[in-house]
């Protein structure tokens, strides 16, 4: 797929608006009909090859457990990979957070409205599915990826897409216990460690407009934005640096206690000789400073 120029800016703050477009009553994706949720989506792990053109394939077909193996290679698509593409031209990979809900396809297209109120299979399906800003880099070779990776999802009241993300700010303990993010791309694994968890403004006149944030190119700009995402986090979690250079993944979803705000994950790549006991740390403290 040919992407649109990352430097071209669209007013992402606006999702939220646009997700309650055309619905009756602003609580809908809050509480989510019981159809949506609990069905398990399916699709194997080699899947044949099939034209969307000629066979349907329904969301309560489609999987959503991430397949045996990797997703994908360094060298290559992985057969999972491949697979995924030929049910839909717009997968570009996987999110993972073990132990939680957020085991999901990742999809791009040239605008961030489509996968609003379509699945997967491109059917009507309120919860939408997990999408990735149409700016990012994702392609081969992690050194090419955007600086910060941003997927936004529905704040469902069932946990689907990203409504468990509301268990970090409800349980402080619920982050240590599910500090990691898996992001796979069609051909390669990386693992991201959560460093903030701010809650902000998400209108088109916001100052800090995370999702215009795709790029750090200088050091200024992005001391900026980790000042702010630290300050702002609901949680001070003291045992994960940040330093220029780094590569970051931004998990947006709507903040439904308050107007126009957005709850997001913001979390750092993994570097190189890091692991899980690198983190080993207390549970973190409620922070003093709540949102302005």
């Amino acid at each position: 797929m040919n992407r649109i120029s990352k430097k071209k800016k669209i007013f992402t703050g606006l999702l939220c608006g646009a997700m309650l477009a055309g619905i009756a009553g602003t609580a809908v994706f809050y509480t989510a009909d019981a159809e949506i949720a609990d069905a398990p989506l399916e699709i194997p792990a080699e899947a044949p090859a099939v034209s969307a053109s000629t066979e349907k394939i329904s969301s309560s077909t489609v999987n959503l457990q991430l397949a045996t193996g990797p997703f994908g290679t360094p060298n290559g698509e992985s057969g999972m990979a491949k697979s995924m593409r030929q049910y839909n031209g717009d997968s570009v990979g996987w999110i993972k957070i073990e132990g939680t809900k957020v085991n999901n396809p990742l999809v791009q297209c040239e605008d961030n409205d489509f996968y609003l109120s379509v699945g997967f299979d491109h059917q009507p399906y309120r919860a939408g599915t997990v999408f990735m800003d149409y700016r990012n880099l994702f392609g081969f070779g992690q050194e090419n990826w955007s600086d910060n990776i941003i997927l936004y999802g529905h704040n469902m009241a069932n946990n689907e897409m990203f409504g468990s993300l509301r268990r970090y700010r409800q349980d402080l303990s619920y982050y240590k216990e599910h500090q990691f993010i898996d992001l796979y791309s069609n051909y390669e694994h990386a693992t991201y460690v959560i460093c903030a968890l701010p809650i902000t403004y998400g209108g088109a006149d916001a100052d800090w407009r995370y999702w215009d944030m795709e790029e750090f190119d200088t050091e200024d700009a992005f001391n900026t934005y980790m000042k702010y995402a630290k300050d702002q986090s609901l949680t001070k979690i003291d045992n994960v640096d940040v330093k220029y250079g780094d590569k970051f993944l931004t998990l947006s979803t709507c903040y439904s206690d308050e107007d126009n705000s957005r709850f997001l994950v913001i979390a750092r790549k993994l570097r190189a000789g890091e692991t899980a006991e690198t983190f080993s740390a207390p549970v973190p403290q409620a922070a003093a400073q709540g949102v302005e």
